[in-house]
């Protein structure tokens, strides 16, 4: 491949960083007050509906929501949960205190309360029938004895099975005692709730229960007030709190190992300065193209710290090394430059490339994280290649003129230090057995990533909520950082632990079509028979509600419908499949017409059917066997419903993780095989840079696994950042060693100068981001601190396959591809150390 000579571009940049710094610099700050026009302007989306927004079966939940929301998604109801405990919730005094609250709550014009329901009220209305109001009912609860309460319990529960659902599984029936119980208060609301799994922008319900939480603790007793789901607010709560906690400490342990890394507060106040015009111009950009800041995006300051920390230590010592004895300013700066500019350039092609495989994902979210970061890293390269640079001649000239004193400007890992001596190892063991290292790393590449290829994919809203029992160490965090006190992780388990979840839950399929055609209902309902594994078994049928049940369960009531019926059912299975339209029109006209239009619409277009699921069948199992019976209709259907959503997203990630994987490392790749062979004429080189990143990749995986940490939305990103942070560390270290290399007298000392030099830009640049992100573990949200944690490991991985792996895989290459000079005068050197 022919070698393109790059200096033209990279000499008119010196010229301006050398010559004209203060116009580069006047430039910029130009830019960055553009920038800051677009702050804020894409808002905030803190809600879990955007990662479930691109799936087809959300897409069709959405539709049923729309069609049949009467019934399970009022469009203008929302509920709240009062939740009681006690030693006994259906003593006398527990049943008064419920009552008082849902009263209380009923006389509350703000709260919009439509209806009231609890074990409470039912008792009292069996200890008096005649009761019509709250007010009615707390009398008699109050004119009853202990014993006459206690047989109204009985009699209550034994009456209505259903209201066992309400009171917590260790209800004693003899005893007439709970220690947990449920009440329900209905509001009225103009906008409803939420109609799907994920939660969307904001909803009146919160405001309305958060009033309600003032009310009932007026009333004293052990009473909770919990909403029907998560809400976006919470969830943002939990997102901010997490980042009001790490953020400072994040910042403290960056700064300090900044400040051992730059030794100089003058290199240290530039390099903060360019950090921040890194995170303004992103922002700024996702301000003008609309971008709203979601969870995910959490992940890109992160990121462009990781990057902008790299770059800004690499060009400070870069510097540093050619900046001695009475090298000028400029000419420093210009050796620097026309070294670090194509090295940024490399890097930063790769690390795009890594973030933007994203791109491929099936979520739109992924999607624009994988936009944000590509172009914050191209900013990064522009502030740290070009403004960075320009900033330092500035100071530097300015700092001769006044005789200002340099502070630490001795490169990080010379050879005379303790740093100096250790990166070495990595050449060391290329001495010795390149081969049988080579093999090692190849074996144990493959057996990480098989390990690593059985990591799970997960979507829950769970995995942004806080632990419910706080982390110890938040005890010892200091007001503000100490996060607020949640409690809705506690009182979800709390739920599950003490209430009978039934012993079955239910799935949607979703049904469009031509209704009115005379073999529908026959079709839907033979749908059903031989119910699949996870589907309750009634008969050989599956237990379903649809419009054949509606249609059955009126005819059982009305005689004139039911002769309908029997006139338009030619097979007398109870089902027409004849002449639909009029059987439609009679049901819809009578007093069935609502139960009806909860299971078909008006048109006669499409329809719902919910079919009953074992509780504790597996999300996969329901998913597989809801498809299934989906594919045995006539008409175009959907298997739908929260927990199918949820698996769908679920799989949409893993698939994503994989697709974004390989998109990432062969994109990579071919662009490191290209360049290399257009600027050096050596395409090989860039095959050797990916070794190193595979190893880190495999190592990734394996480690999430071990861990037990799936694939989410924020962690399915990981393995392709992996790439992109990899590939900047290889990257750094392969371009110093082909300067190097080119007028080494062998390959020995070009990578003893690269690993020393570059090499000691790299721990400085890792240790900084490790520290900096890794305490983002420290989260209360999991999501985030798995992703922080992750993000840490993959540079630290990076890192060391870089710094040990790199040299072993430069010896061979040199030993058995190249034709340079590390290879010819390797031979010419008799005091050259052997790689054997």
């Amino acid at each position: 491949m022919p070698s393109f000579d790059a200096q033209r571009v990279v000499d008119t940049l010196d010229a301006w960083i050398v010559d004209r710094p203060a116009r580069v610099v006047l430039a910029f700050l130009v830019v960055s007050g553009l920038f800051v026009v677009g702050l804020g302007g894409g808002g905030t989306d803190s809600g879990t509906d955007q990662f479930t927004e691109d799936v087809p079966a959300e897409q069709a939940l959405q539709e049923v929501n729309d069609n049949f929301e009467r019934i399970t998604f009022g469009a203008d109801s929302g509920s709240t949960q009062l939740i009681q405990e006690g030693t006994n919730v259906l003593a006398k005094p527990a049943l008064l205190r419920m009552l008082e609250a849902q009263e209380r709550l009923a006389g509350d014009p703000d709260l919009q309360v439509s209806s009231t329901s609890s074990v409470a009220r039912a008792v009292a209305r069996t200890l008096d029938p005649s009761a019509d109001s709250i007010d009615d009912e707390i009398r008699a609860v109050e004119r009853s004895s202990p014993s006459e309460i206690d047989r109204a319990v009985r009699t209550t529960v034994e009456r209505n099975p259903g209201l066992r659902a309400l009171l917590s599984e260790d209800y004693n029936a003899r005893s007439a005692s709970a220690s947990a119980t449920i009440g329900t208060v209905t509001h009225r609301l103009p906008g409803g709730g939420s109609d799907g799994p994920g939660t969307s922008g904001e909803s009146p319900l919160t405001a309305i229960q958060l009033q309600a939480e003032y009310v009932v603790d007026a009333v004293g007793g052990d009473i909770t007030v919990f909403g029907s789901g998560i809400t976006s607010e919470e969830l943002g709560n939990v997102i901010n709190d997490s980042l009001g906690l790490v953020i400072p400490a994040a910042v403290a342990l960056i700064l300090l190992f900044l400040i051992v890394a730059y030794r100089d507060p003058l290199d240290l106040l530039l390099g903060l300065v360019a950090l921040a015009m890194t995170m303004l111009w992103t922002f700024g950009f996702m301000g003008l193209a609309g971008i709203a800041f979601s969870q995910l995006l959490v992940a890109i300051p992160p990121l462009l710290l990781a990057v902008g920390i790299d770059f800004g230590i690499h060009a400070i010592n870069r510097y540093r090394e050619e900046h001695v004895d009475g090298v000028s300013v400029g000419d420093a700066m210009r050796v620097t430059t026309d070294q670090l500019l194509i090295a940024f350039f490399i890097v930063t092609g790769t690390t795009v490339l890594g973030f933007a495989a994203n791109l491929s994902s099936g979520l739109s979210s992924i999607r624009e994280l994988g936009v944000v970061a590509a172009v914050g890293i191209v900013f990064t390269a522009l502030v740290f290649g070009i403004f960075l640079p320009a900033t330092k001649v500035l100071a530097d000239r300015w700092r001769e003129r006044l005789g200002a004193p340099e502070f630490g400007s001795a490169a990080l890992g010379s050879e005379r230090s303790l740093l100096g001596r250790i990166l070495p190892v990595g050449v060391y063991v290329a001495r010795v057995a390149p081969k049988a290292f080579l093999v090692v790393v190849l074996v144990s590449t493959a057996l990480l990533g098989q390990y690593g290829a059985g990591v799970d994919s997960r979507f829950t809203q769970e995995d942004f909520l806080p632990p419910e029992e706080p982390p110890a160490y938040l005890e010892y965090v200091p007001e503000p950082f100490r996060p607020g006190d949640y409690t809705v992780t506690q009182t979800t388990n709390f739920l599950e632990r003490n209430f009978q979840t039934g012993e079955e839950d239910t799935t949607t399929v979703y049904v469009e079509g031509p209704l009115h055609r005379d073999d529908a209902l026959e079709s839907m309902w033979r749908a059903g028979a031989d119910p699949p594994p996870s589907f309750v078994d009634d008969d050989g049928h599956a237990r379903e509600t649809s419009i054949v049940t509606v249609i059955r369960s009126y005819a059982a009531q009305d005689p004139e419908f039911a002769a309908l019926v029997a006139r338009n059912d030619r097979n007398d299975n109870g089902i027409p499949d004849d002449d639909l339209r009029t059987v439609y029109a009679a049901l819809l006209d009578s007093p069935a017409r609502d139960r009806a239009l909860d299971y078909i619409t008006d048109d006669y277009t499409s329809a719902r059917i919910e079919y009953a699921v074992e509780a504790d069948a597996s999300q996969e199992a329901v998913t597989d066997d809801t498809r299934a019976v989906a594919d045995r209709m006539r008409f175009e259907a959907t298997a739908t419903g929260g927990v199918i959503v949820l698996k769908a997203v679920s799989d949409v990630i893993g698939a994503s993780a994989f697709r974004s994987l390989v998109i990432a490392l062969v994109a990579a790749a071919g662009f490191l095989v290209f360049v290399y062979g257009v600027l050096e004429g050596r395409p090989s080189l860039g095959l050797v840079n990916v070794l190193p990143i595979a190893l880190t990749v495999a190592a990734l995986a394996s480690t999430m696994r071990f861990l037990d940490i799936p694939f989410n939305v924020l962690t399915g990103t990981s393995l392709s950042i992996a790439i992109g942070l990899g590939i900047d560390y290889s990257a750094h270290l392969l371009h110093r060693f082909v300067e190097e290399y080119d007028g080494a007298t062998d390959v020995d000392a070009a990578l003893l100068a690269t690993v020393r030099g570059t090499g000691g830009a790299l721990t400085g640049s890792m240790l900084t981001t490790v520290s900096g992100l890794g305490v983002l573990w420290l989260a209360i949200s999991p999501i985030l601190g798995q992703f922080g944690l992750l993000i840490a490991l993959s540079v630290l991985y990076s890192y060391l396959a870089s710094i040990l792996v790199l040299p072993t895989t430069l010896v061979l290459w040199d030993r058995y591809v190249a034709s340079g000079a590390g290879r010819s005068l390797q031979s010419a050197d008799a005091e050259a150390a052997p790689l054997d």
